[in-house]
């Protein structure tokens, strides 16, 4: 083509978006966590500037236990494996927060330091907010007050129903209700998963783990390689899995907006 035809072609017209919007369409959504999309906009607009976005490691350790707590963290595609962990060093699951919650619920509970550790099982992002504007929100605001308590309500029922669970029903229950409570904070129906990871959660060994996993995988539930878990038949683990799955997600339900729970 000619720089004379060229010359004749159209010139379209390119407005430069002003940068604030392009800013706010690429800034990660806060309400992507539940409970702070559960907050009243005028709420949530005192709290946006204080909201600092995280990206969560696999691996990364968020609280120690008996350590001041400076933060509470908001995942949003990212969960959050609360341990417990002996003087051994062995270690057992009690919970599991992702985008429906939040980590760090003792600051507002009256203390700066927790027994657990919290520990990232999936990586994602979220956000994060210091221990002072936490503790102010709840102090100053009855409905900040409420969600806030109505979630602990929730996460103790998950930590009694897992400690249950852990007592009374077989590893292969156990890994059924451990992978859905994962899938239900996950957009989709694959899990990153290793051997050792499982097995710190549910404070087993390995060859324990390997076995429960060949199980659902033989049953055509799950396929299993790599530390790779695609679940194939949803329903079929829901029916592998004890009743703490089932007593967990409807407390859930129960307490906090069902338009806002997975």
């Amino acid at each position: 083509m000619t720089t004379a035809l060229l010359s004749r072609l159209p010139t379209a017209t390119v407005r430069p978006q002003p940068l604030t919007a392009v800013m706010r369409a690429l800034a990660p959504d806060p309400r992507r966590n539940h409970l702070l999309a559960a907050l009243s906009e005028t709420e949530r607009q005192q709290w946006l500037p204080h909201l600092e976005p995280v990206t969560l490691e696999l691996g990364q350790v968020l609280n120690e236990p008996g350590r001041t707590l400076s933060h509470v963290y908001f995942p949003t595609t990212a969960i959050v494996s609360l341990l417990y962990v002996t003087e051994s060093g062995a270690s057992a699951e009690v919970a599991v927060v992702g985008r429906e919650g939040i980590v760090g619920i003792s600051l507002f509970m009256g203390s700066d330091v927790t027994p657990s550790q919290a520990v990232v099982q999936s990586a994602g992002q979220g956000f994060r907010l210091k221990a002072s504007a936490i503790k102010e929100a709840f102090n100053r605001s009855v409905p900040v007050m409420q969600l806030l308590l109505r979630y602990t309500q929730a996460l103790i029922s998950q930590v009694a129903q897992t400690a249950v669970c852990n007592r009374h029903h077989c590893l292969d229950q156990q890994l059924s209700r451990l992978l859905l409570l994962s899938l239900d904070r996950l957009p989709g129906s694959e899990l990153v998963m290793t051997q050792e990871l499982i097995a710190n959660r549910l404070g087993v060994r390995r060859e324990g783990v390997t076995e429960a996993a060949l199980k659902l995988q033989a049953a055509g539930v799950i396929r299993y390689a790599r530390g790779h878990i695609h679940v194939l038949d949803r329903n079929g683990l829901e029916q592998r899995a004890c009743e703490c799955y089932g007593v967990v997600r409807r407390e859930y339900h129960r307490l906090l907006p069902a338009e806002l729970l997975m």
